[in-house]
């Protein structure tokens, strides 16, 4: 063994020459290194903190990270524990060869007891260390589920119907697409989207939401679907901590006056028509011919019409006879006389049964599905 003349300045021992060229990273010739011994009894392989808080969401179940929250899809915490310890952890700089293992033991719904154990090689010499850090999951209200719980929003979407109520299935659709709009949002990471409310009056629903850019999307995809047509108006409700001018929009949505599946006579000469469809034009059959019809006015405009029914109205009758091209027999499904009336040319000239509507303008054959367009 070679001298090298250097002395551990805690014990006063003598280093030998191998030692320190075998501890590569530490200077030889500054302040003089421990020895061995005192070197590794007050060498800590890992520096833990004593114990740790996770903050999450007890309504939605985000976790508070940084100075955000984020969604994970947590049931249990048990592994966002382990990742949050597995951060806070620091392993010595000298260390090589590091390998850990974790156990968590669940001492209770909100408290999880980490028990960590690390191996590493240290100046040639495998070491073990063994820690525990308790963990507590601290229950609170994230950002968002508080704005929702406080009844935030910034727009909302007034689904109304020109001289009529939305039916049933609007008002669900609408109530639907808020909510795909949202999902659409979240699944980007918009953590700031949300239904807020949603109030169903006499006139139609209300939905709250709790961005404009929501409020114009949701508007603008029911009318795609659903037809009509969408104005909006902003009105300044505060300031924000910038001085910025906060506005509320409210945008009301006018659905047509006429569904698909309704009957309407347009009182043109042609004879009634089943509505099939409403976005843009008005459009449909002619119940005397089954010829397609088309309003033929500007897109959100509507013909003057009376409504005679709807498909929902139609009732099963026999025919009686195919007289021509252009006219057959049925029965009246109130008389029960046989009745000729127009034969459209969707009617099937070899049923024995067709389903017909009788109304102020007369007794039609009505198409057998529900694809009139």
């Amino acid at each position: 063994m070679s001298r090298s003349g250097a002395f551990c300045p805690r014990c006063g021992d003598e280093i030998p020459d191998e030692a320190l060229e075998s501890r590569p990273g530490e200077p030889q010739h500054s302040t003089s290194p421990l020895c061995d011994a005192c070197y590794f009894d007050e060498f800590d392989l890992v520096d833990a903190p004593e114990s740790i808080e996770v903050r999450v969401c007890a309504q939605c179940g985000a976790v508070h990270r940084g100075n955000r929250w984020v969604d994970i899809g947590a049931e249990d915490y048990t592994d966002v524990a382990i990742e949050e310890v597995s951060e806070a952890l620091g392993i010595h700089v000298d260390a090589e060869s590091v390998a850990w293992q974790v156990a968590p033991e669940q001492l209770d719904q909100n408290n999880i007891r980490m028990h960590a154990e690390f191996s590493g090689v240290i100046r040639d010499t495998p070491v073990t260390e063994q820690v525990e850090v308790p963990v507590k999951i601290a229950r609170q209200t994230c950002t968002r589920c508080g704005k929702i719980a406080g009844g935030s929003f910034a727009s909302i979407v007034q689904v109304r119907a020109v001289d009529r109520t939305p039916d049933s299935e609007e008002v669900d659709r609408a109530k639907e697409i808020a909510h795909e709009v949202v999902e659409e949002m979240e699944a980007t990471g918009d953590r700031d989207a949300f239904v807020t409310e949603i109030n169903e009056g006499s006139e139609g629903p209300n939905i709250k939401v709790s961005t404009n850019k929501i409020g114009m999307k949701v508007s603008r995809r029911i009318v795609d679907e659903l037809g009509g047509s969408f104005s909006d108006s902003e009105r300044l409700i505060t300031e924000d901590e910038d001085g910025n001018e906060v506005y509320r929009v409210s945008y009301a949505v006018r659905l047509p006056k006429y569904r698909p599946g309704e009957i309407i006579d347009p009182d043109d000469g042609d004879g009634p028509v089943l509505v099939s469809s409403n976005q843009g034009n008005l459009k449909g059959r002619r119940l005397t011919t089954g010829e397609h019809y088309e309003a033929s006015f500007e897109v959100g405009d509507e013909p003057e019409a009376r409504r005679l029914g709807t498909r929902e109205d139609a009732e099963s009758t026999v025919l009686v006879a195919v007289e021509d091209e252009r006219a057959v027999q049925v029965l009246d499904p109130e008389t029960y006389e046989a009745t000729t009336i127009a034969r459209p040319d969707y009617m099937d000239p070899d049923a024995d049964e067709v389903p017909v509507l009788k109304s102020r303008a007369g007794l039609h054959v009505l198409p057998e599905t529900s694809d009139e367009s």
